[in-house]
């Protein structure tokens, strides 16, 4: 067994006997710091007395000093009473049986202690990384506390399948007080460390609020500019004209939080992996070569910079670089031209700072969320304006499909479904069809095939070819039900197909979780004809509710969605249809292909279902994937000017 001090956490979990057969044990997740665990809940609780650190104190840059007084923070919850102290020989009223100790029952059975009780429990077999690390993920959103797309549903979910492979992991993000979304960090607690930070003319303090939660510690960064009405990144106005300064108070506050928090009893340290997600966080990779390994500190660190939509990347005009608090050497790194014919006048020279590029500069490594688009990228057509640039990293550039959360999509339990089914057993979505068909208004027929589409209503999600096709497809013997919002236009154009086409046609306008499972289960084929889809995530719904996809082949869908073939040497193959180019004739072809398979090949179909449903897309399986790049991040040396 590994160590505390070889783990580079807390205090090390106790181990118990092997649990004897027929008792009956409740699953929990199993916290690798137990000990340290008693004081998550209260900013002043009391925590245990740590040995000798395990990580040297780094030495602190010129330009950050914490601030010798904290302040009251603005809000932050009661704490919540010191629990009681942990007896030295034992857990709680516990006393271990070791008769029949192995050495193999050790990895299975651990205690844990915790403020309501203190039990034996059963660890359900996880895959465990070969090498743990200390893994600091930076974002502009992570669920469940704020999300506005993917990039909150990646780093919500990515993070804990991670840290359930053994490796601390922490996530830092803005702490956004809307109104709408304060009771989300209502569990975060008051640090009481702050820090205060030289940029935009002057030193501007922010604090940090904590949460440990499923195996992770989850770090908001709270000042002022988070807490205002609207969305996350802008309001009813447009986006919010001081974008880079919020973002780029997270970036420094990020590089401190390793240095600063101690979390679990113990600081990170200097020998982080940051995964740093878009244009928001793309700022740190950039401070820790321009402001850190000059001074010594972060010289083992790494970068991995994540791109998931590489459309936003953060551009501000050149004026702003003093502002960013960087050297004036620097500037290079972000420095950025617009085109002659993106210039808005004659005197326009176009100049402008570039976040995203910044980091695909000094990051050590570069993933994208998909195979198809870290190939994408480096095109003129995909490339956003930086496919040169990323082009010439091509040698540490990946692609890692996102993975889904099986725990809220799964037809075996998913809570918002009449009726349950697996792949041993599929007999629930028939009759889930029959229920969406009766919740829609639609006749109840088995036979027909039924087409669902989720999604915005906008020209990238390939709307304007549904809508030219529409009339072509209603002439067969289907039914075709959409459900989204977006553009007012398409949306019109639903509410009047629907009334066109009663028997056949229905349009949701606006959106519903608990409606989007139901049309995912209860459909016979998705539709996907996106523009460009850097990952995707509707088609792995689908397949893992045996709805059958036919997707367009770009991006993510592209690398998901194997093509059906019938005559392949090893039997059937395939779990739908991705055509290409994007045509109306091709996306017809491809429909009809399907169509025809689910009424004249009854077994195919069947087997479409169940290789689809069959497929790894977990967290789990992505997770192992990042531990490979990190791998390859740590066998190089860090970017140095």
């Amino acid at each position: 067994m590994a160590t505390a001090a070889g783990m580079g956490i807390g205090a090390a979990c106790l181990v118990a006997p092997q649990v004897r057969p027929g008792r009956r044990l409740r699953l929990q997740r199993v916290r690798r710091r137990c000990v340290a665990e008693l004081s998550r809940d209260g900013g002043s609780a009391q925590r245990p007395l740590a040995p000798a650190p395990l990580v040297k104190q780094p030495v602190m840059p010129t330009f950050l000093v914490p601030t010798s007084t904290p302040p009251a923070p603005a809000q932050s919850p009661s704490p919540a009473p010191t629990p009681p102290p942990l007896p030295d020989s034992g857990v709680g009223e516990i006393e271990p049986d070791l008769e029949g100790l192995t050495e193999d029952s050790i990895d299975k059975t651990i205690f844990v202690a915790s403020e309501q009780e203190s039990e034996i429990m059963d660890v359900k077999e996880q895959a465990q990384a070969k090498v743990t690390r200390s893994v600091v993920f930076v974002t502009g959103e992570a669920s469940p506390y704020a999300k506005s797309g993917g990039l909150g549903d990646v780093c919500g979910s990515l993070p804990i399948a991670l840290a359930l492979r053994g490796h601390r992991v922490m996530v830092v993000m803005p702490r956004y007080m809307n109104g709408a979304l304060n009771k989300n960090f209502a569990n975060a607690f008051y640090t009481e460390k702050h820090i205060k930070i030289p940029c935009f003319g002057g030193e501007h303090e922010v604090t940090f609020f904590h949460e440990y939660r499923d195996s992770v510690d989850w770090v908001f960064v709270d000042h002022p500019s988070y807490h205002r009405p609207g969305n996350l990144y802008g309001d009813n106005f447009g986006a919010f004209g001081d974008n880079q300064f919020r973002y780029t108070l997270l970036c420094y506050a990020a590089c401190e939080a390793p240095l600063i928090l101690e979390l679990g009893g113990y600081i990170y340290g200097q020998k982080c992996m940051f995964v740093v997600n878009d244009w928001h966080a793309s700022l740190v990779p950039v401070l820790l070569a321009a402001k850190y390994r000059p001074y010594g500190v972060y010289r083992d660190a790494r970068s991995v910079l994540v791109i998931h939509n590489l459309a936003h990347q953060g551009v501000e005009p050149a004026s702003t670089y003093p502002d960013l608090g960087l050297p004036p050497e620097w500037y290079g790194a972000l420095e950025w031209v617009f085109p002659e014919w993106a210039r808005r006048h004659a005197l326009d020279k176009g100049e402008a700072v570039n976040f995203l590029k910044g980091a695909v500069v000094t990051a050590d490594r570069i993933v994208t969320v998909s195979q198809g688009y870290s190939w994408e990228v480096t095109t003129a057509e995909g490339g956003q304006g930086l496919n040169e640039l990323l082009s010439s990293r091509k040698s540490v550039l990946n692609g890692i499909v996102n993975g889904i959360d099986i725990n809220d999509w799964n037809p075996s339990t998913d809570k918002f479904l009449p009726y349950h089914y697996s792949v041993d057993d599929l007999s629930g979505k028939a009759k889930c069809k029959a229920e969406l068909q009766k919740e829609l208004g639609l006749p109840i027929r088995p036979d027909v095939p039924l087409i669902g589409f989720i999604g915005r209503l906008d020209y990238q999600k390939g709307i304007d070819l549904i809508k030219l096709a529409i009339p072509d497809l209603m002439r067969d013997n289907i039914q075709f039900v959409m459900l989204g919002s977006g553009d007012p236009g398409f949306e019109g154009w639903m509410r009047s197909t629907e009334s066109g086409y009663r028997d056949k046609f229905r349009g949701w306008v606006g959106f519903s979780v608990p409606v989007s499972h139901r049309i995912t289960a209860g459909c016979d084929i998705l539709l996907m004809p996106s523009r460009f889809e850097p990952c995707g995530l509707n088609q792995l719904y689908a397949m893992q509710y045996g709805t059958v996809p036919v997707v367009h082949g770009t991006g993510g869908l592209r690398d998901t969605v194997e093509n059906f073939n019938p005559f392949a040497e090893k039997g059937e193959q395939g779990t739908g249809w991705a055509f290409s180019p994007l045509t109306i004739e091709k996306m017809l072809w491809a429909l009809r292909m399907a169509i025809s398979t689910y009424r004249e090949h009854k077994s195919s179909w069947e087997g479409l279902m169940k290789r689809g449903m069959s497929s790894d897309f977990t967290w789990d399986h992505a997770a192992s994937q990042y531990e490979q790049i990190f791998e390859w991040a740590f066998m190089d040396q860090p970017y140095v000017m």
